[in-house]
């Protein structure tokens, strides 16, 4: 941890113009710039030749989880709008069982939060497959960091279809827009598939079926790992010093046929911060279960770092959990991660990185920089001159560990 606690965030920032935020995407999602980072050389080039740049034969670890329409509007009998954005249930679930109830509580972000009275009953009317529905949110109790919401309806509909009809999609609180019906679209990847994300997997947002067919023309595989990713993605460090920053947990899971993919994967690319932090935690989680002869299913901020001088392999660590998924007969482990990823953490899983341009002062900034080493500042340097689009809506870049 001596280390961790020396690092200055103030070289972590820089000026990001207004100008190179993107509001919106590209028409074509492959269009995008591409920057290629390789040995201290930068090279640019667009996203729809990456596979130009991967060799034979390697894995791109992609996240399939799906962005949820988490942001909900009820306006009360005053005319005062309640603004309530959906976290993560109270109780963990796993898959999608959170979305199959007919009432479930929430942890939420509440805007207009003093109009709402404790206990107090918010309602919402809308019309789903000519069916009226009356969904019901109960303001129940107030965490440091969030509320705590039941919602209940009155129909035979699941929480992800009264969501679709009911709320929107949740854009980033840099995209300073309404979303639009657009954004259900753009603001997902193509093969999203398992609901729980508030915020989506941007790296991944560039792939397309015609940059697939590339790829598998040329031998590259993929696997698909799922982490479902949280409005904590876009907290600031505001901290004086990394240490007391606060890593948001979220929930990932691996399929037994992916882990068997990662497993023969070599290299390894990870599609996006998301699928790296998964393909780490995976490896943390097999060293534990290694060492303490039992599995622990969660991953603390700092306990990657305690475990850093263990002898023992990426793969070795991959078969510890695929031999434990075979005596448990699971076909899927479900696992929960705050590993929080700075300078001087030393990866374990994959050779390359695909990922957009991050915010100042960021966690997503200081992964990169544990990544590609103090090179993220000429990386980032050339991305401001050359007017790549940051952040969500933003261009790409495919980074090669610098170890």
């Amino acid at each position: 941890m001596k280390e961790i606690i020396k690092i200055a965030l103030k070289e972590f920032e820089y000026k990001l113009p207004g100008s190179l935020i993107a509001d919106f995407p590209l028409t074509n999602r492959d269009s995008s710039k591409l920057l290629i980072y390789q040995d201290g050389n930068i090279h640019d080039d667009l996203f729809f030749h990456l596979p130009s740049y991967l060799p034979q034969h390697s894995t791109i670890v992609l996240n399939n989880t799906q962005v949820i329409e988490a942001r909900l509007f009820f306006q009360k009998p005053t005319g005062g709008v309640i603004e309530i954005f959906i976290l993560e249930p109270l109780h963990e679930q796993n898959g999608e069982v959170m979305f199959q109830t007919q009432k479930i509580r929430w942890k939420c972000f509440i805007g207009g939060a003093s109009k709402w009275r404790p206990k107090e009953l918010l309602l919402k009317t809308f019309i789903i497959q000519n069916v009226f529905v009356e969904l019901k949110a109960r303001y129940i109790e107030k965490h440091i960091d969030h509320f705590i919401i039941e919602f209940e309806w009155d129909s035979f509909h699941t929480f992800a279809e009264v969501l679709k009809t009911a709320g929107e999609i949740p854009l980033p609180p840099y995209i300073k827009r309404k979303a639009i019906e657009k954004d259900a679209i753009t603001y997902q990847t193509i093969f999203a598939e398992k609901k729980g994300s508030v915020a989506a997997p941007t790296a991944a947002l560039h792939f397309t079926n015609g940059v697939f067919i590339t790829l598998n023309e040329k031998n590259i595989y993929t696997s698909y790992v799922t982490l479902h990713v949280g409005a904590g993605t876009f907290k600031p460090i505001k901290t004086p010093d990394i240490v007391s920053h606060k890593m948001h947990a979220e929930n990932f899971s691996v399929t037994a046929t992916n882990l068997n993919k990662i497993l023969t994967a070599e290299p390894i690319v990870a599609g996006g911060t998301t699928s790296l932090r998964t393909l780490e935690s995976l490896h943390w989680l097999g060293v534990k279960l290694i060492k303490n002869n039992f599995f622990d299913n969660t991953l603390q901020q700092w306990e990657a770092y305690d475990l850093q001088n263990s002898v023992i392999k990426f793969k070795e660590s991959l078969q510890a959990l695929q031999q434990y998924m075979q005596k448990k007969k699971k076909d899927e482990l479900f696992c929960r991660t705050s590993l929080l990823i700075v300078p001087g953490y030393q990866f374990k899983s994959a050779d390359a990185l695909i990922t957009n341009f991050h915010q100042p002062r960021s966690t997503l900034l200081l992964l990169v920089a544990a990544f590609i080493g103090k090179d993220w500042i000429k990386v980032y340097d050339h991305a401001l001159k050359n007017n790549y689009r940051f952040l969500s809506y933003g261009d790409s870049s495919l980074l090669w560990r610098k170890d």
